[in-house]
């Protein structure tokens, strides 16, 4: 005798149809509050989400009983803001592991499409111009057109026999390289680097390094540590400084070089699911890269937006490699002149 099947959808089996699934989630009918501590972000910013990723959700949905896009990004801010593992923010919210998989995945790929719009160096000369007057009212160093650094993301082990992504520390980790402006808005984030690399070698591969040394750039710099190589375009400190001039220099630019530092904390922070005390990413590499530049993107739409970048900065360092500077790195005449003539210029 034939026995027929019938196909369910996991979220009725788990929860029955009188439970109030997310995909029957109404937003207008809870607090500002519950909103803000649930989802990480207030009312206001999660309306524009929706219409910003609503017509790439919808395309990737084909499902009969589809999850609203509205539903889906709530369950990825969620996740990305908690760092609760996805079954733990499910159960939360009355959807199944295997659909909050899929929101997490759906609005990290719609935020990724989105990254070119949000993150990227202006060509807009009067907005490049307030940025560099924003960085001088720091500590005074002119035309800086950028803050460059390195952190590190934890993951777990790939599941392949790969020691690439294990960093000086020991554990396994995405090497990511933040160029951002005065006030923590992303110029440019690669997260997709194994561990193993040191930043300097990062910085090398970067598009970063590519543009500039494309451009021949001679509208300013970029502010790095000691990690990285000394260059016409990417000022660095003065290893062993002797004079007054000299030692106000390197204060000046370990104060606006904070800027990035601090930018990494407050991601970290807003952002939990990249805290590495809430426990690593439990993905593939590539999965893992997807979703760090996924918070990102959301950091950019959020400052561009109108809310706080530091809001939610934490105090203690970020991950960094612990690399120690190259001595045989040999010194470029033309980039040293130029930062002679910076120091003598601004700070003698």
């Amino acid at each position: 005798m034939a026995i027929s099947i019938a196909i369910l959808d996991c979220d009725l089996l788990l929860h029955g149809r009188g439970h109030k699934t997310l995909d029957r989630f109404d937003i207008e009918t809870v607090s500002d509050e519950f909103l803000l501590t649930t989802f990480g972000f207030p009312r206001e910013f999660i309306y524009y989400l929706v219409e910003l990723l609503k017509d790439s959700l919808l395309r990737r949905t084909q499902r009969s009983r589809a999850i609203s896009p509205d539903v889906q990004i709530l369950a990825a801010l969620g996740f990305y803001t908690t760092g609760s593992f996805q079954s733990k923010m499910g159960d939360a919210i009355g959807i199944s592991q295997a659909s909050m998989s899929r929101c997490v995945s759906n609005v990290t790929k719609a935020l990724i499409e989105k990254a070119p719009e949000f993150i990227g160096f202006t060509r807009d000369e009067t907005t490049r111009q307030q940025s560099k007057e924003e960085f001088y009212r720091i500590a005074g160093i002119p035309n800086v057109m950028g803050v460059v650094d390195c952190a590190h993301i934890a993951i777990k082990a790939p599941n392949a026999d790969d020691s690439s992504y294990v960093n000086k520390k020991g554990f396994h980790s995405i090497n990511c390289q933040l160029v951002c402006d005065a006030r923590g808005l992303l110029l440019s984030a690669e997260t997709h680097w194994p561990g193993s690399l040191t930043d300097r070698a990062v910085f090398k591969q970067s598009s970063v390094a590519k543009l500039f040394e494309e451009e021949d750039n001679d509208e300013g710099w970029l502010l790095g540590d000691n990690r990285y190589p000394l260059k016409k375009w990417l000022m660095t400190p003065v290893q062993s400084p002797e004079s007054p001039a000299e030692y106000r220099y390197n204060l000046a630019h370990t104060t606006t070089h904070e800027i990035v530092d601090r930018t990494f904390r407050a991601i970290q922070t807003r952002f939990r699911c990249l805290d590495g005390a809430k426990g690593y990413l439990q993905y593939s590499p590539e999965k893992c890269s997807h979703i760090i530049q996924a918070c990102c993107v959301l950091h950019n739409i959020s400052l561009q937006s109108g809310l706080d970048a530091w809001t939610f900065e934490r105090t203690e360092a970020t991950d960094q490699s612990g690399e120690d500077i190259d001595p045989t790195d040999t010194v470029n005449p033309e980039a040293l002149r130029v930062r002679q003539e910076l120091i003598q210029n601004h700070f003698s």
